[in-house]
């Protein structure tokens, strides 16, 4: 693995911290499935940690009406609490199956309290997620939910080999 030296305007995955940090960005994201746009916001908050592209987390009133379906998926992050899963459901479309998480108020960590019912989706099953207009690359794996950007570089970890890093 090799830092890749980021360029102007970018950013390194590897100057990120660990533990993570939450910060408010002023960006619009704008997420598509089934040619539906599910949710558009310019209230986003961003999550970084070393060697991962950030995860963005929307709030949930910025999603279309019934589009986002409770899961009966669980897991617990040593950061953020313990996270719910959902399910995206377009009328007359496949649904996607625990695309997304959130941390509850009353189950997100006092270190994330701006967390709180935001949700964070993988952005490879759906149609396209953009950030600014510009169509994000979903992290590898299917681990992480980080989205990649022009303005961030790696190596980012969630690919083949990368797990014990």
């Amino acid at each position: 693995m090799r830092r890749v030296e980021p360029g102007p305007g970018q950013e390194s995955v590897w100057d990120y911290p660990r533990p993570p940090r939450a910060e408010a960005v002023h960006r619009r994201a704008v997420v598509t499935h089934a040619g539906t746009v599910v949710a558009d916001t310019d209230d986003v908050y961003r999550v970084l940690e070393t060697s991962h592209p950030p995860t963005y987390y929307l709030p949930r009133t910025a999603f279309t009406d019934g589009v986002l379906r409770p899961a009966q998926r669980r897991t617990v992050c040593e950061w953020k609490g313990t996270a719910r899963y959902v399910d995206v459901v377009v009328p007359g479309a496949a649904p996607l199956v625990d695309v997304g998480w959130w941390y509850p108020e009353g189950d997100v960590s006092a270190t994330f309290p701006e967390l709180a019912d935001r949700v964070a989706l993988y952005p490879a099953p759906f149609d396209e997620i953009t950030l600014d207009g510009e169509r994000i690359e979903p992290q590898p794996g299917g681990f992480y939910g980080g989205w990649i950007t022009r303005d961030v570089v790696g190596p980012f970890k969630g690919g083949p080999g990368t797990w014990g890093w």
